[in-house]
């Protein structure tokens, strides 16, 4: 039997297999209007293709909990009525297919108002249709605007936006709320000390840097049911060798507290705090810090980074390095990886019904 396609139990749930689609932004949705941030029949196709190509889970782009929040004017929104009903439709298309619906929570901080990635993402200017950025401290991304340090009112408020986004997915249908702690957006702005100088009791030493983090991670494990799942997607590393930054000793702290708090899975990845880290990039290179956080904090792990090969995949969850992997790119290029998958690895797996009468075994 391979063991990626075993299923999983967390909580309640059980997820088919450990192959998950990572949440990627499309950059797809209206950037302004009363379709603002909505999710389109893009989305509907997108995510579904996935779930029918026999992913486990398939979990939606970063999504705003707020206008400001958002990577791009073009990303995907939860805080009206007209967003929740949007992200309905796909999270029952993806239900519909066997799949789990995942919503990844998001704040864009200090690197939010950028253009799309086939534009350059540059800064998007207030006058252009962007927004004033916010972080942890008036410390600029690089080419990006200096972002407003926020205050502890206005962080407080934050707390009860990721709360209230994470309300929003459940009543959409999502089983899984994942918070986005990674990539030097806003929540890992906080963690690391390359973006976070504050003196108050949100910076200085570990305790003050992950305690945005913890109280966001305490409010949507509040608001979720108790029976279903949360996730937090962490940067294990600034890859910032030599100079003040968040490093996986810290990552696997976190996880821990974490842990306490009731989070069920660390999604590990690693970077995008500050465009000149020195990443070190190959096939699975950042398995290691999924490995290291499982091994040494005891908590469910996902694995992502160049994860390419059915073999390769097997290796990672038989071995124990981690439950699950994320798979980006590779799911992007072929939606029916884990059918091809499953197939080369001896398992059990089912065509959809419209397909199998063509593709069969021979899949």
């Amino acid at each position: 039997m391979s063991a990626l396609f075993e299923p999983i139990t967390l909580r309640s749930l059980t997820i088919p297999n450990r192959v998950w689609l990572s949440p990627m932004c499309m950059y797809s949705a209206a950037p302004d209007g009363p379709e603002q941030g909505v999710a389109t029949d893009f989305h509907l196709v997108h995510l579904g293709s996935r779930a029918a190509g026999g992913a486990g889970l398939v979990m939606v782009e970063a999504t705003g909990v707020r206008a400001d929040g958002r990577i791009s004017p073009y990303d995907l929104g939860l805080w009206n009525d007209r967003q929740q009903e949007g992200l309905a439709r796909i999270a029952a298309a993806i239900s519909a297919h066997g799949s789990v619906p995942a919503i990844q929570l998001a704040h864009a901080g200090r690197k939010a108002s950028t253009g799309r990635p086939n534009e350059g993402s540059l800064p998007v200017a207030p006058a252009d249709g962007g927004w004033q950025p916010v972080g942890a401290s008036p410390a600029a991304f690089e080419g990006h605007p200096v972002p407003h340090e926020l205050t502890a009112e206005q962080i407080a408020e934050l707390v009860q936006d990721f709360a209230a986004a994470a309300v929003r997915a459940r009543e959409a249908g999502f089983r899984v709320a994942e918070i986005h702690g990674a990539h030097g957006y806003l929540v890992h702005s906080f963690l690391s000390p390359h973006s976070n100088h504050r003196t108050d009791g949100y910076g200085g030493d570990f305790a003050g840097r992950a305690r945005f983090a913890l109280e966001v991670a305490a409010a949507v494990r509040a608001v979720w049911p108790e029976d279903l799942p949360v996730f937090f997607r962490v940067s294990a590393t600034d890859w910032l060798d030599g100079e003040p930054s968040w490093a996986p000793d810290e990552s696997v702290l976190l996880a821990k507290e974490l842990e306490a708090i009731g989070i069920d899975l660390i999604d590990v990845s690693s970077g995008g705090i500050a465009k000149h880290a020195a990443v070190t990039v190959g096939p699975g290179y950042q398995v290691p810090f999924a490995e290291k956080i499982r091994t040494e904090a005891g908590i469910p792990v996902s694995a992502v980074g160049q994860i390419t090969e059915p073999a390769q995949a097997e290796e990672i969850v038989a071995s124990g390095r981690a439950d699950a992997v994320m798979l980006g790119r590779e799911l992007l290029r072929d939606p029916y990886w884990p059918l091809h998958a499953a197939r080369e690895l001896g398992a059990e797996r089912t065509w959809p019904r419209q397909y199998g009468y063509a593709v069969g075994s021979r899949g």
